[in-house]
C-alpha cells in the first residue's frame, strides 16, 4: 500500500506519494504551510481516482475536463504526467519516464494508491 510523506524543505513543505515498494510515484509543489500541504494531499486523494486522461503526446489530442492527468513529453524527451484539480491547479507531478507505457503505469499507481494512502511526516 502507498503512503503520502510530508517533508520540510528550505522554502516550505511538500509531499511525496510513495508506492508500496517505497518508490516515489508523484510529488507536489512547495507549500507555505503543512496545512496547505495536507489540503493538497486531500485534493490528490479526491481527484486522482476520477481524473480524466489527456494524452498530449498524440497529435490532435482531445482536451479533457478537469480534474485530469496530462501526459506530455518534457524538454529531455521523457514522458511525464501532472495531475490537475477541478480548478486547473497542478496538484501532483510524476518523474520522467523513458517509455510512455511506464508513465501510464505511474498514473495507474497514483489512482490506486492515493485514495486510501496514510499520511506521515518524514523524520
Amino acid at each position: 500500500m502507498g503512503k503520502f510523506v510530508i517533508k520540510e524543505t528550505k522554502t516550505g513543505v511538500k509531499f511525496d506519494l510513495k508506492a508500496g515498494n517505497g518508490e516515489i510515484i508523484a510529488n507536489s509543489e512547495i507549500y507555505s504551510s503543512e496545512a496547505a500541504c495536507r489540503n493538497g494531499i486531500q485534493s490528490v486523494m479526491t481527484n486522482a481516482p476520477i481524473a480524466n486522461l489527456e494524452d498530449q503526446t498524440v497529435e490532435g489530442f482531445e482536451e479533457q475536463k478537469h480534474p485530469k492527468f496530462e501526459v506530455y513529453v518534457d524538454k529531455a524527451g521523457e514522458f511525464r504526467f501532472r495531475l490537475k484539480a477541478k480548478n486547473g491547479e497542478i496538484i501532483a507531478t510524476g518523474e520522467g519516464y523513458k517509455a510512455k507505457a511506464s508513465c501510464l503505469n505511474g498514473i495507474e499507481s497514483v489512482r490506486k494508491n492515493a485514495p486510501d494512502a496514510p499520511i506521515e511526516k518524514a523524520e
